[in-house]
């Protein structure tokens, strides 16, 4: 009973101690200032680090074509051939001057994301929805099953709009299921590419700049501003960024990213971890149980404790890779994650004795 008030009381002091100090707010307190209007930083499982105006509803020019990309992506085979009509080649702003004809849908998801081209976005759009409406449809569609809330396509390229917006947050969100696709996330990553004689280099200074990037979308129209997205990893953490209408982007993502990278840390919370049960009338005196993979995102300056559940033994037989328990994650006291346990090899039934046999025969 003194044991389980002391437990009591010790879990009570933690959560006030938490909530007084409040890990996240302290660090997100010291994090870099932007100049962007809208500004994230996130980890790929969703968790803000630093946010300002990131709901806001805004213009977000060709960053716009991550979504594009996506789609197509979901509804068409990598090397399907698209037809390029005269039409497409006429679109204003960026451009990667395709002539009519028929380009592999690669060739064009390339210098889509590369060049930023309204051309291979307008011939994609048209293949895959049949109109620039009815793709547009998709692209609200998807954005819906991403959870982007506050987000409204009516383009493929991006170009202005006022029924065309999205957010910070939202635009996060839809890098971190564009960088899921392995076909995507591989095109994001190129510095450069070759389609048809000529050479495409990619606008995304970061790819050269920023040590760990892996790609993004950057976007540009008078009245948006300049829109950047990019994802960087290091140290097995992933993070993204997203500013809008911010004059200053690359260095604001460079600085944001470094004091992401040295505030937080992803941690292998099961690593080394093993555990042994008692087996009852089994060929084998005990068990071992090692946990799945277990990653925990936290600050750097935070404590990890680990919580196994398991039991006390076991009857035989058992079967390796059951789950015989779980291991519970706490970072400063508050749970952050878990993972099961599960045995490590498989142990018969012990045969059983003369007795048993005579009592069974009975």
């Amino acid at each position: 009973m003194v044991l389980i008030i002391k437990r009591m009381i010790a879990a009570l002091l933690t959560a006030a101690v938490f909530f007084l100090l409040a890990p996240e707010a302290t660090a997100a307190s010291s994090a870099p200032a932007t100049s962007a209007e809208s500004a994230l930083l996130m980890n790929s499982g969703g968790e803000i680090l630093y946010a300002r105006e990131a709901d806001r509803r805004a213009l977000i020019a060709s960053t716009t074509k991550l979504m594009t990309a996506l789609v197509v992506l979901d509804e068409a085979g990598i090397d399907e051939l698209v037809p390029v009509r005269l039409e497409h080649c006429a679109v204003e702003g960026s451009s990667m001057y395709l002539r009519p004809g028929t380009y592999t849908l690669r060739e064009l998801v390339t210098g889509l994301l590369l060049v930023s081209g309204n051309d291979a976005a307008l011939a994609l759009a048209e293949h895959v929805g049949g109109s620039v409406e009815a793709f547009a449809c998709l692209m609200n569609r998807k954005a819906q099953t991403l959870g982007m809330a506050g987000s409204h396509f009516v383009n493929p390229h991006g170009l202005d709009d006022e029924e065309h917006y999205s957010t910070a947050h939202d635009l996060a969100l839809l890098m971190a299921a564009c960088l899921e696709n392995p076909e995507l996330a591989a095109i994001l990553t190129q510095r450069s590419a070759r389609i048809r004689g000529a050479d495409y280099y990619n606008h995304n200074k970061l790819l050269t700049s920023c040590p760990g990037c892996l790609g993004g979308k950057t976007g540009y129209t008078r009245a948006a501003g300049r829109c950047l997205v990019s994802c960087c990893e290091r140290e097995g953490l992933r993070l993204i960024c997203v500013t809008l209408s911010d004059p200053k982007d690359w260095a604001d993502h460079r600085a944001l990213y470094d004091w992401g990278f040295l505030t937080y840390s992803a941690r292998r919370a099961d690593e080394g971890l093993q555990y042994s049960v008692e087996v009852l009338s089994g060929t084998e005196a005990a068990t071992l149980l090692e946990p799945e993979p277990l990653r925990v995102f936290m600050p750097k300056e935070a404590s990890l404790r680990i919580e196994a559940e398991l039991p006390r033994f076991v009857f035989a037989p058992v079967e390796a890779g059951e789950i015989g328990g779980w291991i519970t994650a706490y970072v400063d006291g508050r749970e952050s994650g878990r993972a099961a346990l599960r045995y490590r090899e498989s142990i018969d039934e012990q045969a059983p004795r003369l007795l048993e046999r005579l009592r069974n025969a009975i």
